[in-house]
């Protein structure tokens, strides 16, 4: 909504710590105005696990560090079915097939589909979403024509940060992406990860780049420091930076879900609900890649608690 923009020096203001207060007040006043009052919740999984060929220096996946991650092929279609079985038992709106790698084969490309085909037929009601690296607009194609509905690529961080944080792709890879599935008519799932060591400056720029996206739904992760990885001594980011991060991102783009995702479950319920207060609309639930998830009973009862409802969309 235009009317509650908000220029990049403003919002770089905002941070600074004598002004705390308003910033989250603000974008309280706008989740207020803007934010559809519904929390939807989607899960996913972890379809194809390890031996990734890039370097991201935040994940357990990458094949560069030595964290002791999980590594395992494809699946397969069954355990695609039975995911999506539970993620709708479980009040889910939406189930997304995530792998590992930096993009996917044509044998990987027919493997998803051949499943995306399944839980639709098993399970007609759940929102289909995919995250499957770098996407050609010909692997799109075939995924939208086997019930892709969303697909989800995060950007990260901001693209000043990102070249210091991974060195295998880049951000352009990343919006070619998201720029030929837009094009196909797909929903767009696009996020990132703070408490990667971004300056305020780089925050607002996060969430500026967000906003031309004009995402669907934003992911926002909180690091959790893997051990193995070279952000594995980060530390826990404090509360109150997670705060202002989610005020910021939210005054930045007024209406577009921001979606609890990976780091959930190193905030204390308080945190969570002061995070709903200044933004949050949506969320992950049930186990993420290689870290635990929130609880959906949890994070349901906060956002009740918040005025939400959550009962799943009558149909997509």
């Amino acid at each position: 909504m235009e009317q509650h923009s908000i220029a990049k020096y403003e919002a770089l203001a905002l941070l600074r710590p004598e002004r705390r207060e308003e910033l989250r007040e603000r974008a309280h006043e706008v989740t207020e105005r803007c934010v559809e009052k519904r929390f939807d919740f989607c899960s996913i999984i972890n379809a194809r696990s390890g031996r990734c060929s890039e370097n991201c220096k935040w994940c357990a996946q990458s094949a560069h560090w030595k964290t002791g991650c999980e590594t395992y092929g494809w699946v397969g279609t069954e355990a695609c079915v039975k995911a999506a079985k539970e993620a709708t038992a479980n009040g889910a709106d939406r189930i997304g097939i995530v792998t590992s790698g930096r993009c996917l084969s044509p044998e990987d490309v027919d493997n998803v589909c051949a499943a995306l085909r399944e839980m639709r037929k098993a399970v007609p009601e759940i929102g289909l979403c995919a995250s499957l690296g770098l996407l050609s607009e010909d692997d799109l194609v075939k995924l939208k024509s086997a019930g892709l509905q969303r697909v989800h690529c995060n950007i990260e961080a901001a693209p000043s940060l990102f070249p210091k944080l991974c060195t295998t792709h880049t951000t352009a890879d990343k919006l070619a992406t998201i720029h030929a599935a837009k094009r196909l008519g797909f929903q767009i799932c696009c996020g990132g990860i703070i408490g990667m060591g971004e300056t305020d400056e780089q925050l607002v720029e996060f969430a500026f780049a967000l906003k031309e996206i004009a995402p669907d739904s934003i992911p926002v992760n909180v690091l959790h420091p893997i051990e193995g990885t070279p952000l594995g001594d980060r530390g826990i980011l404090d509360p109150e930076r997670v705060l202002d991060s989610v005020a910021v991102l939210r005054l930045v783009n007024p209406s577009t879900p921001l979606r609890f995702a990976g780091g959930r479950r190193d905030m204390s319920d308080e945190t969570a609900a002061k995070c709903i207060y200044v933004g949050m609309s949506a969320g992950i639930a049930g186990p993420l890649l290689t870290t635990p998830g929130a609880d959906f009973d949890d994070d349901r009862s906060l956002a009740v608690r918040a005025g939400f409802s959550v009962g799943r969309r009558p149909k997509w």
